[in-house]
């Protein structure tokens, strides 16, 4: 039996908490349903619910979006990304194109997407033409982009890719000492792709609550609920709280196909740095359909640096959930997403977007 919004809410306000509880939710899909949704003013105040690193947009380094645009404006090529990623803001001197759109507006040949069956398209419709697909995501968007090269591409296609695996990021928080919060809820997404188990380490290793939650206010709510529940039983264990979807194992084709044509690297985050087995790379049987290998003039290891976000820019802290959108120096005055400075405030996942979408317009700082 399914319950719905209200049944978990007030379960939740008759739970006899601390005076403060800090529940981190990994996934930008999470953080959009919970603000969107309100929850963060249905729950009890002394529940704060943080957003953490679950933006693919966001944590794209800035040396791959750098890489996207120099290939585009200096290469006879077209090249396709998803929408998102054309308007990540790069540091460039003024005057030069800071981001994919801008270098469209310059001349060069780019073009939004929203599948790789698009990408497909394109390639087969310019035959004469090298295609350059710039892939950036997570677990559930590498996985798509596998499947694509594992049943064949055209030979003008090339993938650029910038795809990049969850559970570290929280593995680093999590190892870096206090984590700044007491539970996880755990992306239902990912979970569908990679499998519920991959998340288990919360708990075996650090000894914290964890859930994974689907993207309904019910879901949430049921998952919110669970964590709360282990930690004031102090028996922290790994529950499933999507299992419409979710199993152990996840999807077994889908990590069939990432592990037959992609790596796990050593991948940087930007204004993280590099995280170990945190990133995939492609294949060196599918080196013809690798970006980097087409293309290497254009892989510029001086701008691999970690901190890589404009000056004054919050957005690793706000991803790393040390801030919270409003507390950063530029939200809502130099950067909104009519003019954005930091990734965040671009993607759709990222959480300075996602708060300005809910009508949080003024930063809290001074």
């Amino acid at each position: 039996m399914q319950h719905d919004a209200a049944y978990w809410l007030q379960k939740i306000r008759a739970l006899d908490l601390p005076a403060r509880v800090k529940i981190m939710n990994v996934c930008g899909g999470h953080e959009r349903s919970i603000t969107l949704a309100g929850l963060r003013g249905a729950l009890p105040a002394n529940i704060e619910l943080i957003p953490g690193p679950g933006c693919p947009v966001c944590v794209c380094p800035e040396e791959d979006v750098y890489q996207a645009i120099q290939l585009a404006l200096n290469e006879k090529i077209i090249l396709v990304a998803f929408g998102d990623m054309l308007r990540v803001p790069v540091n460039v001197p003024k005057g030069e194109p800071r981001s994919l759109d801008a270098a469209r507006a310059a001349g060069a040949d780019i073009r939004p997407i929203a599948s790789p069956t698009e990408a497909i398209l394109i390639a087969r419709e310019n035959a004469d033409m090298p295609v350059v697909f710039f892939a950036a995501g997570f677990e559930t968007t590498s996985a798509p982009v596998a499947a694509m090269l594992a049943a064949g591409v055209p030979p003008n296609l090339s993938v650029l890719l910038s795809g990049r695996l969850t559970w570290p990021a929280v593995a680093m928080l999590l190892e870096a000492g206090k984590p700044g919060f007491d539970a996880l809820i755990a992306p239902g997404h990912v979970a569908t792709v990679m499998g519920s188990d991959e998340w288990e380490f919360v708990t075996a290793k650090h000894d914290l609550p964890a859930a994974v939650a689907g993207f309904t206010p019910e879901s949430l709510l049921a998952a919110t609920y669970s964590v709360l529940r282990q930690l004031l039983a102090d028996r922290p264990f790994l529950d499933n709280c999507y299992p419409q979807l979710v199993r152990p194992g996840g999807n077994v084709s889908a990590r069939r196909q990432l592990a037959q044509t992609m790596d796990v690297v050593d991948a940087n985050w930007r204004g993280v740095g590099v995280i170990p087995a945190s990133g995939f790379g492609i294949k060196a049987a599918l080196a013809a359909h690798d970006a980097r290998v087409c293309f290497p003039a254009y892989d510029d290891p001086a701008r691999k640096r970690a901190g890589e976000m404009p000056p004054g820019c919050d957005c690793a802290k706000v991803v790393l959930g040390k801030l919270y959108p409003d507390q950063c120096r530029l939200y809502g005055r130099a950067c909104t997403p009519r003019t954005p400075v930091g990734p965040c405030m671009v993607s759709d996942e990222g959480a300075c977007r996602i708060w300005w979408a809910s009508g949080i317009r003024e930063a809290k700082v001074a």
